[in-house]
């Protein structure tokens, strides 16, 4: 399978200091010297959403295929070339909305690259999502942290327990997106940071966001409990 070359994607201002160390989590090919600036452009007004990442000259980079048949358990991110880079698929009955990231299309336990989940039950505000990877099977302390508030599209992702950020969004409103429903925002991704990876969080924050006002809409007007058990 061949990759689009990192250098293809332009840098931004070098105004984030580099990350210390590689974080290649789907592969090293999307990891750049520079910090990258990425658009997430998302058609909120259509019967299955569009899920379109593009450089900051407008390249696409990523797409998300969607299914009508699938709601919103199951997404695969592709590349330009309308490769599968990753699978995402929501574990269901589950009270900490936990997603899976796969390897291509796959489904299979070997290729599992990370999972994700609430840090708690109760986030009325803020989000804060941890992130294992495959090989921290314990999940005693999580491999990255996202936090934030998902509405403000402020959302940060951390490694680890630190404080050093891997990358950070904010929201981007423009005539277009609003006069055409669309939600705009941008991502920088740090030095040396995964940016497919990132792009990959990401589309699990909005299904989660998605996922959780259908739920609180639809339980509250059946009167019925919000989560599962386990």
């Amino acid at each position: 399978m061949e990759y689009p070359q990192p250098y293809t994607l332009a840098a931004t201002a070098p105004t984030v200091p580099p990350h210390p160390m590689l974080v290649a989590v789907v592969g090293q090919q999307y990891c750049c010297p520079h910090p990258v600036d990425l658009a997430i452009v998302r058609m909120v007004l259509t019967l299955a959403d569009k899920f379109t990442v593009t450089d900051i000259n407008s390249n696409v980079v990523f797409k998300l295929g969607v299914s009508l048949l699938t709601l919103h358990d199951h997404r695969v991110l592709l590349d330009v070339a309308q490769n599968p880079v990753v699978t995402l698929r929501r574990k269901i009955m589950t009270m900490h909305d936990r997603w899976q990231a796969f390897r291509g299309d796959s489904s299979d336990p070997k290729d599992l690259i990370f999972s994700l989940k609430r840090s708690s039950l109760i986030q009325l505000v803020r989000t804060e999502l941890d992130v294992f990877l495959a090989s921290n099977t314990s999940e005693q302390v999580c491999d990255f942290k996202i936090k934030g508030s998902w509405l403000g599209r402020s959302c940060v992702v951390y490694a680890g327990e630190s404080n050093t950020i891997v990358a950070q969004m904010h929201e981007k409103h423009t005539f277009q997106s609003i006069a055409f429903g669309k939600t705009n925002f941008m991502v920088t991704v740090h030095p040396n940071v995964d940016y497919a990876f990132i792009v990959a969080l990401i589309v699990i924050l909005d299904e989660i966001n998605q996922d959780g006002r259908y739920k609180k809409t639809h339980h509250h007007q059946q009167n019925l409990p919000t989560e599962f058990p386990t």
